[in-house]
């Protein structure tokens, strides 16, 4: 029986548990294993990148070649990296005023709702404002 593969748009908060040890990780790992083995689409904004490697600059653990390697390995394992368009900037700007949150948050949320991927967040906060959606799921109650 073929498997279907699972469509995600993950926001920094699951992405930068690869990376750093936190309550999750392993499940956020999982998730990055089923993309590298064809089970699952990983899709996130270019905004990614900017937010991981500032999160990872200040992790005093970490040195420069660390944090390098950490970005890279997300171009390098093929994450489906999204540049911004009007059509998920405008809908970014509306979800973050009708739902009281940063358009950051906003803007993965927007990617997910418009490329009809479900939006994985380690976030509860940001989760409980937006989960009426249907398409967000909190990581810690994934069912992988």
């Amino acid at each position: 029986m073929e498997t279907k593969i699972k469509n995600y748009v993950m926001d920094s908060s699951v992405i930068i548990k690869w990376f750093t040890e936190e309550e999750n990780t392993l499940d956020a790992i999982q998730l990055r294993q089923m993309h590298i083995e064809g089970n699952a689409e990983i899709a996130a904004p270019d905004l990614l990148l900017y937010e991981i490697g500032n999160a990872l600059r200040y992790n005093k653990k970490l040195n420069e070649n660390d944090i390098i390697s950490a970005v890279d390995s997300l171009i390098e394992i093929e994450i489906d990296i999204v540049v911004p368009t009007k059509e998920v900037m405008d809908n970014a700007v509306s979800f973050s005023l009708k739902y009281d949150i940063t358009v950051y948050d906003a803007y993965f949320l927007s990617l997910a709702y418009l490329l009809k991927f479900t939006l994985i967040t380690a976030d509860e906060k940001f989760h409980n404002k937006v989960k009426e959606l249907g398409f967000i799921e909190l990581l810690k109650e994934l069912n992988l």
